[in-house]
């Protein structure tokens, strides 16, 4: 069966509220120096991801637009290992500094993390409530 790659508007935050209902209380967080990611889970049966990256971050449009373009990408081939959280992914300084190949690893080392404490945190959450 081919899994469906899709990165379409029920994969993203879409509004002001899904942001902040990651950024008030984040159960599951995965950081390096460049990159933080936040997450708290959802009822949907995916993961659905927000960006941000702001202008003090990456002075450049065509800076913050790749970046976002790559951990978009990332993302998407990603999607089907990640438990259904809702997953903020914050640029921090030295993001912009990164080389492709750089990004690249960062992110693969935070999804793993992320996945492995989302899993964590979701049969300590199970395991509590029985």
């Amino acid at each position: 069966m081919k899994q469906n790659l899709s990165y379409g508007r029920e994969l993203r935050l879409l509004t002001p509220a899904h942001f902040q209902k990651v950024f008030d209380n984040p159960p599951v967080k995965a950081v390096t120096a460049e990159l933080t990611m936040l997450a708290t889970p959802n009822n949907l049966d995916h993961a659905r991801i927000g960006i941000t990256l702001s202008k003090k971050r990456a002075k450049r449009a065509v800076d913050r637009n790749r970046i976002k373009r790559k951990i978009r990408e990332n993302f998407r081939l990603k999607q089907h290992k990640i438990p259904a959280f809702d997953i903020i992914v914050i640029g921090k300084n030295g993001v912009v500094d990164l080389s492709q190949e750089e990004l690249q690893q960062r992110l693969d080392y935070l999804w793993r993390t992320l996945s492995k404490r989302c899993a964590q945190y979701l049969s300590a959450s199970s395991a509590s409530t029985s």
